[in-house]
């Protein structure tokens, strides 16, 4: 039902647990990391990572009944289109950005339907975890339990910058690992938590944001012209606004500037093209709006790690 185009290390079994597991586990089953697997009721001091791919794209409904004591914190590395219900609630039907976030309070029952190939980052807070957090941001310890109860799933560069940091690490030394992946997941709660306690914040913030309305028109416009040359004047004209206008909205609702999503949109066409068809690398490059095979080599280097050609030799072993 799943598939990981990357191998993700297992801790070294001479390293004693400590807060954070040195390695972001393959899930196989969704939102159920293999330590939740074996010891689903033990209470932990740590933040559980996991991480869960998808290449196929046929649809796929998947369910969670919620960790009895943890925090699920999804965030989205690329963008995906999806249904999204939580608590018998539909929360989300569309396309979702690279780098949106959702927080699931524990024993809340959540379900979805994947339309798309899907890559999401999973961490799971202990109250432990979140207790630090807190204390750490205000200084003062939270009375009670902490619960963050919003749902909702929103869009955080910070958050964005973070993920994508903690999966595309890599590093020989164990010790070193285990800190660095410590060290970003705790920020990635705190900043969930600093979210929560500071919404009045928050909201003053995205008020000024691209309205979601206007957010389909652009997405749709983006991935109907993906082959062409578009403009800034071009996508703002879609959203029905000047280009001033649009590109202040639209980094506050993406945490990206419109040339940097187009780009990124551009490169997941490409990944789809080069596992669904037999095109040779510069046919995908014009494909996807590119006007040279070295051009697209670049970008998609840049945002995927490995050249296209690379990729595509690896992504059809795996699969």
């Amino acid at each position: 039902m799943t598939s990981s185009l990357l191998s993700y290390p297992e801790p070294g079994a001479d390293i004693a647990p400590q807060r954070i597991a040195s390695s972001i586990d393959a899930e196989h089953q969704w939102r159920s990391p293999r330590a939740h697997q074996a010891q689903p009721h033990r209470q932990r001091g740590d933040v559980q990572v996991s991480r869960w791919t998808r290449n196929i794209t046929t649809p796929l409904e998947v369910v969670s009944h919620g960790n009895g004591s943890d925090h699920c914190i999804g965030l989205a590395l690329k963008c995906v289109s999806l249904t999204f219900n939580h608590a018998g609630r539909r929360l989300m039907q569309g396309r979702v950005t690279a780098g949106v976030v959702q927080v699931t309070a524990p024993a809340v029952s959540v379900s979805a339907v994947f339309e798309s190939s899907v890559d999401v980052l999973h961490l799971f807070a202990s109250q432990q975890v979140l207790a630090e957090c807190y204390e750490d941001l205000f200084q003062q310890p939270h009375a009670g339990d902490i619960v963050l109860g919003d749902p909702k799933l929103v869009r955080d560069a910070a958050l964005d910058r973070l993920g994508q940091a903690l999966v595309v690490s890599q590093t020989s030394d164990a010790a070193l690992g285990k800190v660095f992946t410590e060290s970003v997941s705790l920020a990635i709660v705190s900043r969930i938590v600093a979210r929560q306690f500071t919404a009045s914040n928050a909201q003053n913030r995205e008020a000024a944001a691209l309205p979601q309305w206007r957010m389909n028109r652009v997405i749709e416009y983006i991935d109907a012209h993906l082959a062409e040359s578009i403009g800034l004047a071009d996508i703002a004209a879609s959203a029905g606004l000047t280009r001033m206008h649009f590109a202040a909205q639209f980094r506050r609702a993406t945490g990206l500037r419109p040339h940097e999503y187009l780009l990124r949109r551009r490169i997941e066409h490409a990944q789809q093209l080069l596992l669904s068809s037999k095109h040779n690398v510069f046919d995908v490059a014009l494909s996807c709006g590119f006007r040279s095979q070295a051009h697209f080599t670049t970008v998609f280097k840049r945002f995927v790690g490995e050249t296209p050609c690379c990729w595509r030799t690896k992504a059809n072993g795996a699969r």
